[in-house]
C-alpha cells in the first residue's frame, strides 16, 4: 500500500519518540534532560543495566552505544512489537489520532501534485519579493522601515509585496505556463463568480511567507496597506499544503533554536515574531490568525516543555490567554505546562523592542506567571467575596476547572496551590495576629521590618497583665499567660503530628494568639498544615526563621507534653488538642460569665449576684489548679485552691463596694 504524500511527515510531527520509547524503557533521571528532549536509559534490545541507550526527541531518533541499535519511532515499534512497517504505522497513527488512508492507486500522482504546488508557492515568494523593490511598493517599504525592518531583515524573512490589481500574480504565473488549477490549488487565486478570469487572493498587501517545519513554502500572510480594508491581516485559504490549525509561523527556525536551549516564546502576529527573533529571541512562533489549537499546543510542547505565551497588554490579549487556559487544562502532563507573560498595557513585543529594547522584553518574560495563577486571576479579578454564597460560587467554579485536568498528580498540586491562594484571600488578612496586618507584607518574616525569632531567646516574655487588670474581674492577672501557654502547647502538638490538623481546623482558626509570634505560627499551621503537612516544618523554617520551632519546643510547659516524645501518634495528639482546646474554651467562657456579672453591678448587688461572682471566681481558680505542670505560675495551696493575691485583692475590693462580707 502506498501512503499519501506527507502522511509520514505528519505522523512524525504528531508523535514524540520519547513517549513511544518511554513505554518500554525506564529513563535514567540523572543523565536525562527532558527540557532539552535528551533521554538516556538501559537498552531494551540487549537487556543491559547501564544507561547507554540514547533518545533525542527533537531529531526523532534513538541509538544504543552498546549494541548500536538505531532508528526512529516506527523502527522502534517494529522491533519491540515484532510487526511490519505498515502495522507500525497503523499503531502510531491510532495513538496520534490519524485515520489510516485507504488504498489509493493515485497516491504517486497526489505526491507529484503536492510537489508541484510547493514549486508554485516558491515562484510566488520570488514574485512578491521582486514587487517590494518596485515604485508601487514605496508606501509598503516606508511602513516596514518605520517598524524597524532593515534590508537584511527583509531578506531573511523573505518579505514581499502584492501590488494592487486583480491579476498581477495570476498573469505572471500563467506567463510561466503554470496551470490554472495549480495556481488556484495553492490558494494564490480565486475563481471569478462573474465568469471572468480568476483573481489574485492578495492585493495591495505586505506579504509574509509561511513555511512548514521542513522549510517548504505552504501559505502566505498578508498585511493590508489600505487602512479601510475589511481584513487587516489575511492568510491563505486552507489547501493541500496548508492546514492553519496545524501550522506555526517560524516553526522550523524556532524548533532548531529551542533545541539549542533558547526559550520558546509564543507571540500573536508575524511582526511580533520577527521583532523578537531579530532582538535575540530566536525561538519565537505565532499561530496563524486564530486562537491556539490543540494541535498547535502539542507542537509547542514537542519543542519545549514550558513555552511562554507573550500576550499583548490589552483586553483581547487577556481574553486569548483565558481561552488558552481552558484548552490546555485537560492536556497537561507532568513537566508540560505554560507560562504567561503579559506585556504592559497597550504594547506588544514589537512595540517594546523598538521603544525599550530586548532587555525590557526579557524582564517581562522573566516575570512570566504559571497557568494556575492566571486561572486564579480569571476567577477572582473584579469580584467581591463578602458572603458565604459568593465564596461557595468561587469554590465551585475552581473545582470544575481543576476537574478538567486528567493527570491526578497535577490535579492534586493545582488543588494545593488554589487552596493556598484562597487562604491568602479569605484568611490571610485576619485582624488578630496576622503577619500581613502587622507588617503590610505578604511574605514570610524574612522580608519583614522585624525578626520575631531571636536565636536562643525563645518567644520572648509571656505577655504581662495590664495595669487595669487588677481592678477588674473580667480578666485575671494571669489570663493572658494562661492562654499563651495553652496556645503554645496546641501549636506544638499540631506541628509535631500535622495529620490531626484537619480535624481541628475550625478550632485552630479561633485561636486568638495575642502573642504575635504564636499568631505567626498559627497562620503557618493553617496555611500549610492541611495542603502540605509533610512540608509544614520546612515552610515554617523558611518563612519564620531557623530558630522558630527550636524556641517553641524549648518552652518548659511545651517540652513536657507527651506528644513531643511520640510524633505521629495521631490518637495521643487528638486527645491532647481536644483537652487543651477545652481548657481554653473554659477560660473564655468563665471570662464571659465574670464580664456579664460585672456589667450587672450598676446599683446595690443582691445575694444572687454576689453568689454568681463567687462561683465564677472559684470555678476559674479550679481550672487554674488543674494545671499541675504550671504550679510555679499559679498559687495552689495544699488544702485546695484559693484566689491568687491579685485576684483576691480585686475580688475583695468589689465585695467592699457592694457592702458584702466574705465571712
Amino acid at each position: 500500500m502506498s501512503l499519501p504524500p506527507g502522511f509520514l511527515d505528519e505522523l512524525r510531527t504528531r508523535i514524540s519518540i520519547s513517549d513511544v520509547v518511554g513505554r518500554k524503557v525506564m529513563w535514567d533521571q540523572r543523565k536525562s534532560q527532558p527540557g532539552k528532549g535528551d533521554y538516556w536509559g538501559p537498552c531494551p534490545f540487549h537487556h543491559e543495566k547501564t544507561a547507554s541507550f540514547h533518545v533525542e526527541d527533537r531529531k526523532g531518533f534513538y541509538y544504543c552505544f552498546g549494541c548500536h541499535a538505531k532508528g526512529d519511532a516506527l523502527k522502534f515499534v517494529q522491533e519491540t512489537e515484532n510487526v511490519g512497517f505498515m502495522e507500525a504505522v497503523e499503531i502510531l497513527a491510532g495513538e496520534a489520532g490519524m485515520e489510516m488512508p485507504k488504498r489509493d492507486p493515485r497516491a504517486q500522482e497526489k505526491q507529484d501534485r503536492r510537489t508541484l504546488l510547493a514549486d508554485v508557492m516558491e515562484q510566488a515568494v520570488q514574485f512578491f519579493r521582486l514587487q517590494l523593490k518596485t515604485s508601487a511598493a514605496q508606501d509598503a517599504r516606508a511602513y516596514l522601515q518605520r517598524r524597524g525592518m532593515t534590508a537584511q531583515a527583509l531578506d531573511r524573512w523573505e518579505i514581499g509585496f502584492a501590488p494592487d490589481g486583480w491579476q498581477n500574480l495570476w498573469d505572471a504565473l500563467r506567463g510561466k505556463n503554470v496551470p490554472d488549477d495549480l495556481i488556484i490549488g495553492a490558494g494564490l487565486a480565486k475563481p471569478s463568480n462573474k465568469g471572468g478570469k480568476p483573481y489574485d487572493t492578495f492585493r495591495n498587501r505586505i506579504m509574509f511567507p509561511i513555511r512548514d517545519a521542513r522549510g517548504r513554502a505552504i501559505a502566505f500572510g498578508g498585511r493590508a496597506m489600505d487602512p479601510n480594508d475589511n481584513a487587516k491581516y489575511l492568510n491563505s485559504p486552507e489547501t493541500e499544503l496548508f492546514d492553519k490549525g496545524r501550522s506555526l509561523y517560524n516553526h522550523g527556525p524556532a524548533r532548531a533554536a529551542s533545541g539549542r536551549g533558547s526559550t520558546l516564546v509564543v507571540a500573536e502576529g508575524y511582526m511580533d515574531v520577527i521583532a523578537l527573533a531579530e532582538g535575540g529571541f530566536q525561538s519565537s512562533v505565532a499561530p496563524l490568525g486564530t486562537a491556539i489549537t490543540e494541535n498547535q499546543l502539542q507542537m509547542l510542547w514537542r519543542m519545549s516543555d514550558e513555552p511562554i505565551i507573550a500576550l499583548d497588554g490589552d483586553t483581547a490579549g487577556l481574553r486569548a490567554a483565558m481561552r488558552l487556559i481552558d484548552l490546555a487544562l485537560p492536556l497537561l502532563e507532568a513537566g508540560k505546562s505554560l507560562r504567561f507573560a503579559i506585556m504592559p498595557e497597550g504594547k506588544d513585543p514589537d512595540d517594546m523592542i523598538r521603544s525599550e529594547g530586548p532587555e525590557a522584553v526579557q524582564a517581562v518574560l522573566d516575570r512570566a506567571i504559571p497557568m494556575v495563577k492566571l486561572l486564579w486571576q480569571r476567577e477572582t479579578e473584579g469580584k467581591v467575596f463578602d458572603s458565604p454564597e459568593r465564596k461557595a460560587a468561587l469554590d465551585k467554579s475552581l473545582r470544575e476547572k481543576i476537574k478538567l485536568i486528567r493527570d491526578p498528580s497535577i490535579r492534586k498540586h493545582y488543588g494545593e496551590d488554589v487552596k493556598e491562594m484562597r487562604w491568602q484571600l479569605f484568611r490571610g488578612n485576619r485582624d488578630s495576629g496576622s503577619y500581613q496586618q502587622r507588617t503590610g507584607k505578604g511574605g514570610g518574616f524574612r522580608d519583614g521590618a522585624r525578626a520575631p525569632w531571636k536565636p536562643g531567646k525563645g518567644f520572648g516574655a509571656i505577655p504581662q497583665p495590664r495595669a487595669t487588670t487588677r481592678a477588674s474581674l473580667v480578666a485575671g492577672a494571669d489570663d493572658e499567660s494562661f492562654a499563651a501557654m495553652r496556645e503554645a502547647v496546641i501549636l506544638a502538638t499540631a506541628i509535631t503530628t500535622p495529620e490531626v490538623i484537619p480535624e481541628f481546623e475550625t478550632s485552630l482558626e479561633r485561636l486568638q494568639c495575642a502573642d504575635p509570634d504564636l499568631a505567626a505560627l498559627r497562620d503557618m499551621v493553617l496555611r500549610h498544615g492541611i495542603s502540605a503537612p509533610e512540608r509544614l516544618r520546612e515552610e515554617i523554617d523558611w518563612s519564620l526563621g531557623p530558630h522558630a520551632l527550636e524556641n517553641l519546643f524549648a518552652l518548659r510547659h511545651v517540652a513536657i507534653i507527651p506528644c513531643l516524645r511520640k510524633p505521629g501518634d495521631t490518637e495521643l495528639a487528638s486527645m491532647t488538642l481536644a483537652e487543651e482546646l477545652a481548657k481554653l474554651e473554659t477560660l473564655r467562657g468563665l471570662d464571659a460569665e465574670l464580664a456579664e456579672a460585672e456589667e450587672d453591678l450598676h446599683g446595690l448587688a443582691d445575694e444572687a449576684l454576689t453568689w454568681r461572682l463567687r462561683q465564677a471566681a472559684e470555678a476559674k481558680n479550679k481550672a487554674v489548679r488543674s494545671e499541675n505542670e504550671d504550679k510555679a505560675t499559679y498559687d495552689v495551696g495544699k488544702n485546695g485552691a484559693r484566689l491568687n493575691r491579685d485576684e483576691r485583692d480585686a475580688f475583695g475590693a468589689l465585695l467592699d463596694r457592694i457592702g458584702f462580707s466574705e465571712k
